[in-house]
């Protein structure tokens, strides 16, 4: 799966601080990119999308796994499956709600239905298929590999969410993907 590294509007790195105690960095697979403006006035895609990134050194098979939507405060989370598998180092394009504007994305590895919203959302990679039901608070969930609150976001990890993100603005992981100390 290509990197997105030929995006040409201004991203947001996801603040790398250090891990809370109750919590160690996740080992292989983590969310490295969150965009919601996916078909919004002056968005570049037409799509949201997520991209997960295997960090360590064994192929993670997804089978089983999902990427969930919460909104900021929501604690109902859509549920998007996922399969195949992701080499070290390999990145895998989780293509979500779509809209008017903007180019398509590159062939996705699995495509959802979820509408991220820009002003504060939370994405959780869970390895399981089934709906989290953590309340307000799933970030110490044993489910939960890898969770992203932003903007106006409830729940994350760490002491507080990364910013909002735009119509023409990403959240970026620090060092292309390979840092995370679950702290948003």
């Amino acid at each position: 799966m290509p990197r997105f590294t030929a995006l040409t509007f201004s991203a947001l790195l996801i603040a790398l601080l250090s891990a809370p105690a109750a919590w160690s960095a996740s080992s292989t697979m983590v969310v490295s990119q969150v965009f919601a403006g996916g078909g919004n006035a002056n968005a570049p895609y037409s799509n949201d999308f997520v991209e997960l990134f295997n960090r360590g050194s064994a192929a993670a098979d997804l089978g089983g796994w999902s990427v969930q939507y919460a909104s900021g405060s929501g604690t109902s989370w859509q549920v998007t499956p996922l399969a195949g598998s992701v080499q070290p180092g390999g990145r895998y394009l989780v293509q979500l709600a779509s809209g008017a504007v903007g180019a398509a994305l590159p062939t996705p590895d699995v495509t959802g239905t979820s509408n991220l919203a820009v002003s504060g959302g939370k994405i959780a990679l869970v390895h399981a298929a089934t709906a989290l039901a953590c309340g307000s608070s799933c970030a110490a969930d044993p489910l939960v590999t890898d969770l992203v609150g932003y903007g106006s976001a409830t729940d994350y990890e760490g002491t507080g969410a990364a910013p909002a993100i735009g119509n023409t603005t990403a959240a970026l992981r620090a060092a292309d993907g390979c840092t995370d100390t679950d702290s948003n």
